[in-house]
């Protein structure tokens, strides 16, 4: 039994990371002067972060040091076609539970997704929307469970790009959380995994779907845009690190990818359970 468990992390692990990353897609540039993101950072009924105040003064220092636009709200009414086609990207920060009033606003985001938007996900965003399954594929899964807050390693598994290149082949986390994720896609592009094994007090609750790592950072294609997510930066100190900063400035980065206008003419989404056309058959339920 130990030995089919071995090989079925080491199967999984390579359907995650494939027979190797496209060289091409580490060769961008970012014209950052160019650059206008959305940082969103609104949270439903339920439990809210202390670190969302941290994480906006972040990207805001991040956009004034690099040259890029940087405009923060937790205003749903904010997700309409007029106004989300001005930005490169979407940052939801520590959003959690349901963040959208209404479904229209919930299209405006399927809508500019579609129209080739970009999106970065920051730690408990996988908590956002937790029955909306467009939301949940976008994102690459919803939260399970995590953690108590402690110490661990995290293994970086794709050090070229923008994102962990800073950070060498292990990321120590002095106190953060190690994050379970449900429901995850097929299709993802996986740089980190957290090591269980460096855990020293276990909840009770681990997954044990990929042995002793669980990915933590990834990106992927999906309805015409592209998506980045972390599980990384509980605390609110965390924003004020460099290491965290960077982090963050390569996912933005990376989400945005080659650089171009968006084109609402390929955006099709009339309602939040449309269906995802062109999806992996097991995507599109």
């Amino acid at each position: 039994m130990k030995k089919q468990n071995i090989l079925t992390t080491c199967l999984l692990c390579l359907l995650f990371l494939g027979p190797g990353w496209p060289e091409s897609t580490h060769a961008q540039k970012i014209k950052w002067n160019k650059v206008k993101i959305l940082v969103y950072t609104k949270n439903g009924k339920g439990y809210v972060h202390d670190n969302i105040a941290n994480s906006k003064t972040a990207i805001l220092a991040l956009g004034k040091q690099n040259g890029f636009a940087v405009d923060t709200t937790s205003d749903p009414t904010k997700f309409t076609d007029e106004n989300l086609k001005q930005y490169d990207c979407l940052v939801f920060s520590n959003t959690n539970n349901d963040v959208f009033d209404t479904d229209a606003q919930r299209v405006a985001l399927m809508r500019y997704i579609q129209a080739g938007g970009n999106f970065v996900g920051l730690h408990s965003a996988s908590g956002t929307e937790r029955k909306w399954r467009w939301f949940k594929d976008l994102l690459g899964g919803t939260f399970f469970w995590h953690e108590p807050g402690q110490s661990f390693s995290v293994k970086v598994l794709d050090p070229k790009n923008p994102s962990v290149a800073h950070l060498g082949k292990t990321w120590q986390r002095q106190t953060d959380e190690f994050y379970f994720i449900k429901e995850l896609g097929v299709n993802l592009n996986v740089l980190a995994v957290n090591d269980h094994s460096t855990i020293q007090k276990p909840g009770g609750k681990a997954l044990d779907t990929f042995g002793d790592v669980f990915p933590s950072v990834w990106w992927h294609e999906y309805d015409g845009g592209r998506s980045f997510y972390t599980s990384l930066g509980h605390q609110k100190e965390d924003y004020e690190k460099e290491d965290l900063r960077k982090h963050i400035l390569g996912a933005i980065e990376w989400a945005i990818g080659p650089q171009k206008p968006r084109n609402y003419s390929k955006a099709y989404a009339t309602s939040p359970n449309d269906v995802v056309r062109n999806a992996i058959p097991a995507l599109s339920k």
